[in-house]
């Protein structure tokens, strides 16, 4: 009940004015990201393209460059597609201080002000996230191949642990500091996964997606103080 509890009320404030201050900086940056990543890497293909190819032992083979223009457009088409959750999980998450103020604000007024996370100690976590998520969403493609009819379990239950890990450390390290976060992280560790999945699951939703970094902090900010108790 404490996850549901928090999901709704987190749902309910969807709306608040500061939410969408997050939403639209973020969904702009993770758009500008993507555009100049596709540009990078079809810059790059046109480099390599550019002279013929020549392999050890083998020798010059001209119709690699057909592969490697025709490559630039499943470039433009696929890495957006994959990016898209870790790029915008990473970008939303660096203003994220905002939803977790807001939270308290409405529903927890009476808690003292807290200095909040330094912006590049923001930037630093949300890099980090962003590589951390590429990398295990990169290996568990993988086990997707092998077990292909788990792989939608295997999705949701790998981003379920990142995604809660991660935002239920920004939720509680505001209060606790971040060895607080950690220690009551691991003590609710089964919860947190549990409401991990929640989030993780409309990920594959386009669109809803680009939301879930938001909701994602408001619902664990409300488990932060269901769990935290006289720590709060």
């Amino acid at each position: 009940m404490t996850i549901l509890n928090a999901f709704f009320a987190a749902l309910g404030q969807i709306g608040d004015p500061k939410f969408r201050a997050v939403l639209l900086r973020g969904v702009g940056l993770t758009i500008v990201l993507l555009i100049a990543a596709c540009a990078l890497a079809i810059w790059l293909i046109n480099r390599l393209s550019g002279n013929e190819i020549s392999l050890p032992f083998i020798g010059a083979v001209p119709w690699l460059n057909d592969v490697l223009n025709y490559s630039g457009i499943f470039v433009v088409l696929i890495l957006p597609i994959f990016l898209m959750v870790p790029v915008a999980s990473a970008i939303t998450s660096m203003f994220l201080e905002d939803v977790a103020q807001a939270v308290e604000d409405k529903h927890y007024p009476s808690l003292p002000t807290v200095p909040g996370i330094p912006f590049s100690e923001s930037l630093r976590d949300g890099l980090s996230f962003m590589g951390v998520l590429i990398v295990a969403n990169l290996l568990a493609l993988i086990l997707y191949a092998i077990f292909t009819p788990l792989a939608p379990f295997i999705f949701w239950g790998m981003n379920g642990f990142l995604l809660g890990r991660e935002y239920f450390t920004l939720a509680a390290m505001r209060r606790l500091g971040r060895e607080g976060a950690r220690k009551l992280r691991a003590k609710h560790a089964t919860t947190i996964w549990m409401a991990g999945i929640l989030m993780a699951i409309p990920l594959s939703v386009p669109l809803v997606n680009l939301v879930i970094p938001i909701l994602g902090v408001a619902t664990f900010t409300h488990i932060y103080h269901k769990l935290s108790g006289p720590m709060a």
